[in-house]
């Protein structure tokens, strides 16, 4: 570098890929000008001056008599269900996030999309795991070559240890008594009038052009989001995506709050967003509350953050399990630790489909079920909600009933006898081998385009997590980067996706190595957290400066081609990490965050929220396994203990509740506030000042 010419600094505007020079920012002594040398002189102090200027000049703009938060909307996005309620109320109105529009015929019928593998069909019925003849009543013997039974069978291993462990009986033939019962179980009739819970059905033509939420669950309809971002595999624009999300909004808000979209000038807004976020995601949804909803002001927060709100703790792991994805986040002092950051591509709707699964091959009574129709996979959560468990005490060969209701027929009763299936769908949570982490992501296209850069400036971080690479650092080729930098080569020689993440790489191998299965807790780590990763030398590594005399010689065969990936690893780190189980995402997570002491400090403060957290077993089940796992690679690991919700608060809303929390300390969320005015300057970059935890 020339003499005389400072160390640029990174690049936080959005001219990353033009040839246009950024001067440097001059010299504060050498200027004669006291202009942006106090924070006072800012753009949000002189915003923040104006309007209080502008409330001194009208009094009447001032609202004393009201509660604190009544003029504060708080929306929470989940995976099926958007909670929208006044800071002020108790609990929020929740939601169903889906849309129905009248469509030109033919309208085609709904597709479930299936994301449970399913065992071969068969013209006898499946056979499920039996015990050993040999007199051992904890072992499962094997009797057919399909793949799904070898997969099942894995995770009924890993239940009879647990009840050897706990001294708990295994009633034989259990799998062939139940099913012999429920296939000669006769349904009762129940007649309209002796059924309380009925459901009126729409059956004449409406006039309305769009339903929102529990009235259309009986249509062909489309969900806008999926997971922590859009659902862009049904449908053909982002704008259609935006247009649906604000429908909904704005009809809640109509209907349930009896506030126009006249009066949101009114309202302040809080949104609260995934963890792992994705940038065009909350620009979207900041675009629908300011321009097209017109609220007064917006503040984003993230879901941890704000589930700590909620429970009154400062320092937590944040476990929320969802309907379609899991995501776990370290909070220390009211500030989520980006590294630590997971998301599992699995929630309660795969332990709703795999119970459906389990329950067909015991010949599961109501044989007309399709999950494709919203009536039949009511019946499935109603069943899920009521027989699920993760106590082994709890699994008996015991009698349900549940009651099925569909449009143009009489209400039918049946009854059911489950033994273990009642606690092996809740368990693929752990053992997630039967979820098709493949087959659930086909048709997802990405929201942004990889050629549009932003007004700031991506970091590899915003891709992928220091967690997300101790998950899959057993997949990650060799650490020829390291090696090359090691020896001098030039700029030239490194790849480009490899340069890029130099950094993130090196900070991984001071953390340890990964786990050698994705779906085992049995070998999560190798080491402690403190523990260097053994680089091992390439062979022929030290001719890669000497231009090669042979094309044969000039690369490693076994060095994987350019990739496209954002995160710019040779594989998909995201998607790859994703699929851990939940134990050991939690783990990671947890190291993701620092040393052992800081390991000892989450682990002992686990924070379990979300519909999934409803499981009865569930705190128990987690404790166990996180205990199994931390105890030999963690120094003087103590009791992992997971925190309960607050007395009579539901897991459901309790980040809804840390964000209505939020709303009502005036002084502390006067900071965080970005105007229309603000977000038509700055954009994203207004977002990232205000909310210095983004």
């Amino acid at each position: 570098m020339p003499r005389g010419v400072p160390n640029a600094k990174k690049d936080e505007f959005g001219l990353r890929y033009t040839s246009f020079h950024v001067p440097l920012a001059q010299n504060p002594k050498h200027m004669g000008t006291s202009y942006l040398k106090s924070d006072s002189q800012t753009l949000w102090a002189r915003n923040a001056a104006r309007r209080q200027k502008a409330a001194e000049v009208d009094p009447a703009a001032q609202v004393s008599d009201q509660r604190r938060g009544s003029q504060t909307i708080v929306i929470h996005p989940g995976s099926k269900l958007m909670r929208i309620g006044k800071a002020s109320d108790v609990t929020p109105v929740s939601i169903p996030t889906v849309v129905a529009r009248k469509q030109k015929p033919p309208v085609h019928p709904p597709e479930f999309r299936e994301g449970v593998s399913r065992p071969r069909k068969r013209a006898s019925p499946p056979t499920p795991p039996t015990s050993s003849p040999v007199g051992d009543e904890y072992a499962v013997q094997l009797e057919s070559d399909d793949p799904f039974d070898a997969k099942l069978a894995s995770i009924t291993v890993s239940l009879r240890e647990r009840m050897r462990f706990y001294k708990l009986r295994v009633t034989p033939n259990a799998a062939s008594i139940a099913s012999s019962f429920n296939d000669q179980f006769k349904p009762e009739t129940i007649p309209e009038a002796n059924d309380p819970f009925r459901v009126e059905w729409i059956q004449k033509p409406i006039n309305e052009d769009v339903l929102v939420g529990e009235a259309v669950l009986d249509y062909v309809v489309r969900w806008p989001t999926y997971g922590p971002n859009f659902n862009t595999r049904d449908y053909p624009s982002i704008q259609m995506i935006a247009n649906d999300i604000g429908t909904i909004i704005e009809h809640t808000l109509r209907e349930k709050f009896s506030i126009s979209k006249s009066q949101c000038k009114d309202y302040s807004v809080i949104l609260v967003i995934p963890d792992f976020y994705d940038r065009d995601y909350v620009r979207e949804y900041v675009n629908i509350l300011m321009l097209d909803l017109g609220f007064k002001q917006l503040c984003v927060l993230q879901e941890s953050l704000a589930a700590t709100y909620g429970a009154g703790i400062s320092n937590a792991c944040v476990v929320d399990i969802g309907a379609t994805c899991t995501s776990v986040a370290c909070v220390d002092e009211g500030l989520v630790i980006a590294d630590s950051r997971m998301s599992l591509n699995m929630g309660g709707d795969d332990v709703t489909e795999f119970l459906y699964v389990l329950l067909d091959r015991i010949s599961f009574p109501y044989r007309e079920i399709n999950l494709a129709r919203s009536y039949d996979w009511g019946v499935m959560e109603d069943l899920k909600a009521r027989l699920c468990t993760l106590a082994e005490g709890d699994v008996a060969l015991n009698l349900y009933d549940f009651v099925v209701r569909r449009p143009g027929k009489p209400t039918e009763k049946f009854g059911l006898r489950a033994y273990d299936e009642v606690i092996l769908a809740p368990m693929c949570i752990f053992e997630p081998r039967v979820i098709e982490f493949d087959r659930k992501r086909v048709g997802f296209r990405p929201v942004s385009h990889a050629d549009v850069t932003e007004e700031i400036i991506e970091n590899p971080s915003d891709h992928v997590t220091q967690a997300m690479i101790i998950s899959t650092q057993h997949l990650l080729p060799s650490p020829v980067t390291v090696l090359e930098a090691q020896n001098g080569l030039s700029r030239d020689t490194v790849p480009k996706q490899e340069q890029q993440d130099v950094p993130l790489s090196s900070t991984a191998t001071s953390i340890g190595d990964a786990p050698a299965q994705s779906t085992s807790t049995d070998s999560t780590a190798e080491g402690t957290a403190d523990a260097p990763m053994e680089i091992v030398d390439i062979e022929g590594e030290d001719k890669s400066t000497v231009p090669p005399p042979a094309p044969s010689q000039s690369a490693p065969p076994q060095l994987p081609p350019p990739t496209i990936n954002p995160s710019g690893f040779a594989i998909d780190v995201c998607f790859e990490a994703s699929k851990l189980p939940l134990d050991v995402a939690i783990f990671n997570s947890a190291r993701a965050s620092g040393g052992d002491e800081k390991i000892r400090k989450y682990l002992q403060a686990v924070l379990v929220i979300g519909g999934s957290a409803m499981i009865p077993g569930m705190a128990h089940a987690l404790e166990s396994r996180l205990q199994a796992i931390a105890t030999p690679l963690v120094p003087n690991m103590e009791k992992v203990q997971i925190i309960p919700p607050p007395k009579g608060v539901d897991p459901r809303v309790l980040a809804w509740k840390g964000a209505a929390v939020l709303a009502k300390m005036e002084s502390a969320v006067a900071d965080l506030w970005i105007t229309p005015a603000d977000w038509d300057i700055l954009g994203m970059r207004g977002l990232k000042e205000r909310c210095y935890y983004l």
